[in-house]
């Protein structure tokens, strides 16, 4: 994940901003207390560290790239940016009141290990804030139809719903609540399915290239093709068909939310 996001991060906050809508779900979920202490694992460029921190919320966050953390002490200097993982975060046990991961934990080498690290630092009823997108919503994504090796290898890195709800019940930590999250079309974090409305999106290499899925995972040429093919059908308008074919009600990303005993 460090050598991904290290080459990533240099363009990185073009288009990945702290979507309003996402930032107050995570809010209502974490249920911070302004006098405690919150860690944003997996922090990237802190754009939602931040928004947490101008609402008044001490936070500190971590993540393995020094690019990244670089991006976010120039957006906020007041935060308490740190190199670490979720395997070894380096804090103190139960120093945190909360914990958010958005869209980090398909990077972590470890997730068995992550959910103990975490919880070991989580003092006992302090909230998990996770924001993933689970094998079965990400085989729904009208993606396949132009990038298929892309999404299959996306597919594969991401953990499903059963291996994240053991690791947390593992390590102590049960789940309060699960909420699908539908792309909505104003959405200002241009993450992988960002274009689920608007596949006009990626045509925007910038775009692209803040998404480690394209970025790092696809191969050029499928990459090529497969936005040859999306414009053609745009032009042709039967992209809507194709749009309207892998309509489901499972959503296409997920919040889970958690509570250590």
């Amino acid at each position: 994940m460090k050598a991904t996001y290290d080459t990533i991060g240099t363009t990185y906050n073009l288009t990945r901003k702290a979507d309003p809508y996402l930032t107050e779900r995570l809010i209502y979920h974490l249920q911070p207390q302004v006098h405690n202490l919150y860690l944003d694992i997996g922090c990237g460029s802190g754009n939602y560290t931040h928004q947490l921190q101008r609402r008044g919320f001490t936070c500190i966050g971590i993540d393995p790239s020094t690019t990244m953390l670089e991006k976010a002490k120039q957006k906020n200097a007041s935060i308490d940016w740190r190199m670490g993982t979720a395997e070894n975060t380096g804090l103190p046990t139960e120093s945190i009141q909360g914990v958010t991961a958005f869209l980090t934990i398909h990077h972590w080498t470890d997730i068995t290990q992550g959910m103990k690290e975490l919880s070991r630092v989580l003092q006992k009823k302090g909230r998990i804030v996770i924001f993933t997108s689970t094998p079965l919503q990400m085989k729904n994504y009208w993606l396949h139809h132009y990038f298929p090796k892309m999404l299959a290898d996306s597919i594969t890195q991401m953990p499903t719903l059963t291996s994240i709800t053991k690791a947390m019940k593992n390590a102590g930590i049960e789940i309060v609540t699960t909420a699908p999250y539908f792309i909505q079309p104003d959405l200002q974090d241009q993450f992988l399915y960002c274009g689920k409305h608007d596949p006009t999106l990626y045509f925007n290499q910038h775009i692209r290239n803040g998404i480690s899925s394209f970025s790092s995972l696809a191969n050029k040429e499928e990459v090529l093709q497969g936005l040859k093919n999306l414009k053609k059908d745009i032009r042709h308008t039967y992209i809507d068909n194709i749009i309207s074919s892998y309509k489901n009600n499972l959503g296409d990303y997920l919040f889970i939310v958690g509570r250590k005993k």
